[in-house]
């Protein structure tokens, strides 16, 4: 199932499950991880993109293992919120992983994670290497806990 908002992705997850963060890139996809209370969004690997069957064989071995029910991915707006060629290719990924999984599929805005990914990792004092090593799955921690935070604040609202 495939959703374009935060809300109908929140409400269509089952509770208890963990979600997984990517950040789509051409030549790499960043990861990471929630918690299982969707609070916590981790870092946890960088898959070096080849064809989108091996990509997708990757990423539901990691759905598996994480027991992930959700994906929420980075879409590439333009800074002036228009979507274009990246964005095309991001909702085709989606569709194409959603032809092969069971999986509650949402977007987020990925604007500026890689910048503040990269920021983040300039103020730990991160090598140049280490931050070329990490850099994909760091900004997948963005995004990822961007939607977290969003749906915190949409079942606060839900309650009494």
């Amino acid at each position: 199932m495939i959703t374009d908002d935060i809300a109908g992705f929140h409400e269509a997850l089952h509770p208890g499950t963990a979600i997984l963060g990517l950040d789509l890139g051409e030549k790499t996809i960043g990861v990471a991880v929630s918690d299982r209370l969707w609070s916590v969004a981790t870092p946890l690997t960088t898959i070096r993109r080849t064809k989108f069957t091996a990509d997708a064989a990757e990423l539901l071995r990691l759905v598996e293992g994480r027991a992930a029910r959700g994906v929420i991915l980075g879409l590439p707006r333009n800074m002036d919120g228009s979507e274009g060629p990246r964005c095309q290719s991001t909702r085709a990924f989606a569709r194409n992983l959603d032809r092969l999984a069971d999986l509650v599929i949402g977007f987020w805005d990925e604007r500026l994670s890689t910048v503040a990914a990269e920021k983040a990792l300039l103020e730990a004092d991160t090598t140049r290497k280490r931050r070329k090593e990490v850099i994909d799955h760091v900004a997948a921690g963005y995004i990822l806990q961007g939607a977290l935070d969003r749906m915190r604040h949409l079942a606060r609202q839900d309650s009494p």
